[in-house]
């Protein structure tokens, strides 16, 4: 196998092989941080980066697999994690010049979970500042690009994530999601990204109290995610909102074979253009050939759905992110500074407004999906978004009509507002300019099994996404 092979080996499979001792983790780790610095330039996926600690850890998970002792469920595997959670005595800059200095004297929990299994932390993926943009670019780390096409972006805002693991720099990721920044990014990149149901998985304060707020993981596999779920879920003494008790998810499922499949192409409210139409309707295909039944559906949403999510996002984070702006408002990025400003002007009454109109999308979603076991639409509208997008400044426009210039492009936040839905985004294809294209597959409200199980057929069906050369960027 060649040292590009292993670095686009799937991390079960890898696991298996160390297991086997077929493969090393040291072998592993120096595959990928090779590749790494191969193509650091033009794609950028990494912010800070530890190589020699990783390759030290590498060689204790060597030892362990060696002497046949008891390994731990991560053990030895090279894990990308978003430079947003924190990890006592490591830098953490959140993409901002803000924070370049700082220095994390805690663990967040999710990461806590997954040094504890065995995960090597090789490296820190790039985020635009804060996490508010949905392309990945800062004054502090530069721009971060598709690993498929480095004119567009790798989405955002666990941009670094999704680019690490198509350029097959990292084996398994972690993301954060509150507009779709896992999936934005999952689906720009090629590769799977999971939202999990509001409280399923831990976070920080004071986000851990936001229900638009999510972490999970981004894989090059349906399983990847599944065992990355699988360590960072559950409760946690340190955040109230975390559900009890703890759901693993198993890694085989009954076929869909019966199984009642729900569509939107555009969600009744946003523009879509031909290829993720033609990507999402040939996915759709696949599972009736499974033998699932697959119906269009109207979500009865309204004009204005988007501009309500956003509103909460101004009035939650935005106004959270103006505290900075008398001391630090020069430092920061446009987009960061804009956000900050829209959060300064929110009224208690837009909030409210902003809810009222999510008990409205779950009246017509809800009774719905009730009747259905999935509910499958497009992840991103178009692929066409420049890397160095500023949503602060520049236009968006699909099928010639201009689209909101922050995420009106992808139909990823109304799922954070109908936020204890699960929701998997795996690829479907690739687009003429080359970048992919991804569909989410949302499930009944804290039903996470469906999901999988709708992904992983989907994902058997169609084959590796990187299984070899003609499958993976040419970088």
């Amino acid at each position: 196998m060649s040292d590009l092979d292993l670095c686009y080996l799937p991390a079960h499979e890898a696991l298996r092989r160390f297991k086997a001792r077929s493969l090393s983790p040291v072998e592993l780790m120096e595959a990928v941080i090779a590749r790494a610095e191969a193509v650091k330039d033009p794609v950028n996926a990494f912010t800070f980066t530890h190589f020699d600690e990783a390759m030290h850890l590498a060689r204790e998970a060597e030892a362990r697999y060696a002497r046949s002792a008891r390994t731990r469920p991560l053990e030895g595997l090279p894990i990308g994690i978003k430079d947003e959670s924190e990890i006592a005595g490591k830098p953490t800059s959140s993409g901002s010049l803000i924070l370049m200095d700082n220095v994390a004297e805690r663990t967040s929990t999710n990461n806590a979970r997954i040094l504890a299994a065995g995960g090597i932390v090789h490296a820190r993926t790039a985020t635009p500042e804060f996490s508010c943009s949905g392309t990945t670019w800062t004054r502090a780390w530069g721009v971060t690009r598709n690993p498929w096409n480095p004119a567009f972006t790798c989405g955002g805002s666990s941009g670094g994530s999704g680019a690490s693991l198509a350029a097959g720099t990292s084996a398994i990721c972690t993301g954060s999601d509150i507009g779709g920044s896992i999936r934005i990014p999952a689906a720009a990149c090629g590769v799977v990204g999971y939202k999990p149901p509001y409280g399923r998985n831990p976070d920080d304060p004071p986000f851990n109290l936001d229900f638009f707020c999510h972490t999970g993981p981004m894989a090059r596999t349906v399983q990847d995610a599944i065992l990355l779920q699988n360590i960072m879920c559950g409760p946690s003494p340190t955040d109230i909102s975390t559900l009890r008790p703890k759901l693993r998810l198993p890694t085989d499922y009954k076929p869909v074979r019966g199984m009642k499949i729900a569509y939107s192409l555009d969600l009744g409210v946003f523009e879509v253009d031909a290829a993720v139409r033609r990507n999402t309707l040939e996915a759709l295909e696949v599972f009736r050939a499974l033998g699932a039944t697959v119906e269009e559906v109207d979500t009865g949403w309204k004009p204005g759905t988007l501009e309500a999510g956003l509103a909460y996002l101004d009035h939650i984070f935005g106004a959270y992110l103006s505290t900075l702006l008398a001391e630090h408002g020069d430092e920061m990025t446009p987009y960061a500074r804009q956000f900050a400003e829209h959060g300064a002007g929110s009224t208690a009454a837009d909030f409210v407004a902003s809810l009222e109109r999510i008990a409205e999308m779950y009246e017509s979603f809800g009774p719905m999906i009730e009747k259905h076991d999935v509910f499958i639409c497009p992840t991103n509208g178009t692929t066409a978004i420049p890397a160095d997008h500023d949503q602060s400044k520049d236009r968006i426009e699909i099928n010639g009509k201009e689209v909101h210039p922050t995420i009106g492009w992808a139909l990823t936040l109304p799922f954070n507002m109908l936020s204890r839905c699960p929701v998997l985004s795996v690829p479907t294809g690739r687009a003429p300019d080359g970048v992919p294209t991804g569909m989410q597959i949302v499930g009944r409200s804290y039903r996470d099994a469906d999901v999988f199980r709708a992904g992983l057929a989907y994902e058997t069906a169609r084959g590796a996404w990187y299984g070899d050369a003609r499958h993976r960027p040419a970088l």
